[in-house]
């Protein structure tokens, strides 16, 4: 783990061909680390406890249990549990830091209580987004305050489904045949998260104005992961200490489970971490492995497309809820919109931010959406396109907050349940789920498509036992919003009513 080998951080990565770049790298590691892993986690009994900033993390995982608040009780009966994770969702990615902080000390110090009480200790997992938005490190170093000391902090942005990949320090996104350096992509102008560094070791330098200098940060290399192995990843951390900040270089799924298998056994020793991930690490470092993606036959039975609504007041269609601006967003949302099957229900932005037109626009919204889920047709609830910031960050995220505001009080009003609900974006989705559908504890079943997970609703929520998509504002092809209504209407065949808008 020597500074030799990091490239000159004055020198700016550019765009370069996937496949050259994997070419040029050495052979995966040959062993399964898959079993050795179970095999440790069973002997620890230490449950990996992943703070989720938005809800869009559970995209790794399956069968595992999400919670929307974190009372002391709460936790201890989770951490009892005979399983190896748990997410919370914090949703702290909408928070301005010093909310973020506060949240990140309150969650902390109840973690600590329930371990306690719970007799069993915690790996945390401050899990964000894998194109490094977020609140850092100002969320590790809050962790750190009240569940550390750590030996070091282990920065893991990869996220294989969506094509995050980190070489020789520099963090890339694969569009198409290339990756992108991440400061180059849309990501990194982002008003509110932005960076002009993709160096991970410079944005992390850039990231605590200069605290945590780049030259300071270790490096565990694609070198060691598929030419040492375990073993020697587990030297190399061993050698950390005082909380250091450690970029962890990753390529694929093998990769991260070499990584992990080398990590459980420098943990097994004695050494204390606090993992800054993307979503991928938290399934390798919890032992779970792949499953197939979710069909509506398991979801709703085998008579998914015919069956009759079997709840009171209970819609055939399905809603969807787009708050999320991002590119990709915008892009699968024009796919639903041209589907003359499904209700387009727009939401006007700048009406909702006067206060003289704010009621009217959410009643007429309110209104729409009702009536569409009364004659068993699918509705998608969506902000008008035009991006309204404010002057500097903080006042883009209360603008953020008071649009999300309106949705929430639009969905408060609809009295028919929907057969489905799908919310687009990392904020809309926290917002949907804590808000109008009053979720405390869900199930991740699993990814209705790569990348896109999907939950069943606790009793206590309002609808109980709905089928609920939490879908990533930056994920997926042009159809692949259009592709999962399908999927849940059971309409890929053509099987299902044709419900033309109206007016």
């Amino acid at each position: 783990m020597t500074d030799s080998r990091f490239q000159d951080l004055a020198t700016e990565p550019v765009r370069i061909r996937a496949n050259e770049l994997f070419a040029a790298l050495p052979p995966e590691w040959p062993h399964d680390p898959m079993p050795e892993i179970q095999r440790l986690l069973a002997a620890s009994r230490t449950k990996v406890v992943v703070l989720d900033d938005d809800p869009t993390g559970t995209q790794t995982v399956h069968n595992v249990p999400v919670l929307t608040e974190w009372a002391v009780e709460s936790l201890r009966r989770e951490l009892g549990a005979d399983d190896n994770c748990f997410y919370i969702l914090t949703n702290s990615r909408s928070l301005p830091p010093k909310r973020a902080r506060e949240l990140n000390l309150e969650i902390a110090h109840a973690l600590k209580a329930a371990s306690g009480m719970a007799d069993r200790r915690i790996a945390p997992v401050s899990r964000s987004d894998s194109t490094l938005r977020g609140h850092f490190p100002l969320e590790t170093d809050a962790l750190n305050e009240v569940l550390g000391p750590f030996d070091g902090v282990l920065l893991v942005p990869f996220f294989e489904t969506g094509g995050r990949h980190t070489i020789k320090d520099v963090h890339y996104l694969a569009e198409g045949e290339w990756l992108t350096p991440v400061d180059a992509t849309q990501f990194a102008s982002d008003v509110t998260f932005g960076y002009r560094h993709s160096n991970l070791r410079a944005w992390v330098e850039e990231k605590s104005d200069g605290r945590i200098r780049a030259d300071e940060v270790a490096s565990v290399s694609i070198e060691t992961i598929r030419c040492g192995g375990p073993q020697k990843v587990f030297e190399e951390l061993r050698t950390l200490g005082s909380g250091r900040v450690c970029v962890v270089n990753v390529v694929s799924g093998r990769d991260l489970q070499v990584f992990v298998l080398g990590l459980l056994r420098a943990e097994a020793a004695g050494k204390r971490f606090l993992y800054r991930t993307a979503a991928s690490f938290a399934a390798a470092r919890a032992g779970i492995a792949p499953r197939p993606l979710l069909t509506a036959a398991e979801l709703f039975g085998n008579d998914a497309i015919n069956r009759q609504p079997s709840a009171i007041n209970m819609s055939r269609g399905g809603l969807v809820v787009v708050g999320s601006y991002v590119p990709k967003s915008s892009e699968q949302l024009q796919r639903v919109l041209a589907d003359s099957r499904i209700m387009n229900v727009e939401v006007n932005v700048p009406a909702l931010l006067s206060g003289d037109s704010r009621a009217g626009e959410i009643a007429r919204a309110n209104q729409a959406v009702n009536e569409a889920l009364q004659r068993d047709q699918d509705a998608v609830l969506y902000t008008s396109r035009q991006l309204i910031t404010g002057p500097d960050p903080v006042e883009s995220l209360s603008i953020c907050r008071r649009v999300s505001d309106s949705l929430m009080q639009i969905l408060d009003g609809v009295v028919v349940r929907p057969r489905f609900i799908i919310a687009k974006g990392g904020i809309t989705s926290s917002d949907v789920a804590t808000k109008p559908l009053r979720v405390r504890r869900a199930i991740v079943l699993g990814q209705i498509l790569a990348g896109i997970p999907l939950w069943r609703l606790g009793d206590e929520s309002r609808w109980p036992g709905m089928i609920y998509v939490s879908f990533p504002g930056n994920l997926g092809g042009p159809e692949a919003l259009l592709d999962v209504v399908e999927k849940l209407s059971g309409n890929q065949s053509g099987n299902r009513e044709i419900c033309h808008p109206t007016s």
